[in-house]
């Protein structure tokens, strides 16, 4: 490219980007100092912290720490290659197994993070006489990953039971030779969960599998945090999931499923096959972080305590939330700028939130996420809704 074409493609750039600010539209980032947890550093101040998916507050939880550090300490600090190649240590392969058991599922996969864990999900497994049939509001990667495939795509409305069966129809109807519904387990900008229950039974009637991101979930909801399927009373084909929310909060996503899916993953999973390993430090703290979920009934009713009282706290003061039991609790604000007038309000009283906006969500849906943490006492919360009432009033968000 010459001189003056690449002045003109970055005066381009420039034009976009002001185009995203003069929209209100631009996101800016804070550096936290210190580490994630109820309440954070930022520019000096301690804020209280809203918008973490530090659901069971294990991110700066010492037991994980001092996993990490042993297996550093034992283990090296990276893998420097492809587990294929020589990336795979015994602890790898450990943690799999951990997974799978922990999720009922005959084995499991890692991935550097569960974006790439759904972005090679599809490609090996279904080819142009399949069909894949996708939740309107489901994550981005699994969006990115069916785009991957060759299969044939078909979508239904959110949540719309009537409009998948629609869908299998069409499938069916189409000549699909394997059918795969592919569902979020929480759909995370609303903290809806799936009706895995009727997807289920819709499926076996047309004789499709089912696959569920469960990454709003796992370590959570459902007996001993087993996922949204347990907490629905359903088993599921294939379940992709993260260590970087409520199991640590550090990185890595998983896929659990059957043992010829993982099997053939291995073999055909692009970014698997050409990613680094995790390294030591986190799969020793995903372990520890397993052991610690698994008999944290005390955390888990801690959470959703908080997330009831936090929900009617903010009913009470007049705000408009998606209905929901998750410790997602979004307050819905509608434009753009109010949500971001409305995020730097509560910085200024102590809170720390990110507004949401296009095209994270759709255009006249900006809201303020708030995620509850088992670490929040009363008081916290209490702090909160009164910085929640306060700001509210200051940016016209409440009369």
């Amino acid at each position: 490219m010459t001189d003056s074409g690449k002045a003109a493609f970055l005066a381009h750039l420039g034009e976009v980007l002001a185009g995203i600010e003069a929209e209100g539209l631009m996101k800016r980032e804070r550096l936290i100092h210190g580490p994630q947890g109820a309440h954070v550093e930022v520019a000096g101040r301690r804020l209280l912290n809203l918008c973490a998916n530090n659901y069971l507050g294990l991110a700066d939880d010492p037991r994980l720490i001092t996993a990490a550090s042993a297996a550093m300490a034992g283990q090296g600090y990276g893998m420097a290659s492809v587990r294929f190649i020589c990336g795979t240590q015994n602890m790898h392969r450990a943690l799999e197994a951990r997974i799978a058991g922990f999720l009922g599922m005959e084995d499991s996969i890692l991935f550097a993070a569960c974006f790439d864990a759904n972005g090679g999900l599809f490609e090996p497994l279904l080819g142009p006489e399949d069909a894949v049939i996708s939740d309107s509001l489901n994550h981005a990667s699994i969006i990115d990953g069916i785009r991957l495939c060759k299969a044939k795509r078909y979508r239904y409305a959110n949540s719309d039971m009537a409009d998948l069966e629609a869908q299998l129809q069409a499938a069916r109807a189409d000549g699909a030779r394997f059918i795969l519904v592919a569902t979020d387990g929480v759909f995370s900008m609303d903290g809806y969960l799936a009706k895995l229950g009727e997807i289920r039974a819709l499926a076996d009637r047309y004789g499709a599998m089912v696959m569920v991101d469960d990454c709003h979930a796992t370590g959570f909801m459902g007996p001993q945090g087993r996922g949204t399927p347990a907490h629905a009373g359903v088993s599921v084909d294939i379940l992709t999931g993260t260590l970087g929310k409520a199991l640590g909060g550090a990185l890595g996503g998983y896929i659990a499923g059957p043992q010829p899916v993982i099997d053939l993953l291995r073999q055909r999973a692009r970014p698997y096959l050409f990613s680094n390993a995790l390294p030591p430090a986190v799969v020793a703290a995903g372990l520890a972080a397993l052991d610690i979920v698994e008999t944290a009934d005390d955390l888990r009713a801690q959470l959703f305590e908080n997330a009831r009282y936090w929900r009617a706290g903010l009913e009470d003061a007049g705000f408009r939330l998606l209905p929901g039991e998750h410790p997602i609790v979004p307050v819905m604000l509608g434009d753009a700028v109010l949500a971001q007038n409305m995020a730097s309000a509560l910085y200024d009283r102590g809170v720390y939130v990110a507004g949401f906006f296009f095209p994270v969500v759709p255009k006249g849906q900006a809201r303020i996420r708030t995620q509850m943490n088992a670490r929040l006492t009363r008081d916290d919360l209490d702090f909160a809704l009164d910085a929640f009432r306060a700001a509210g009033k200051a940016v016209g968000a409440l009369a």
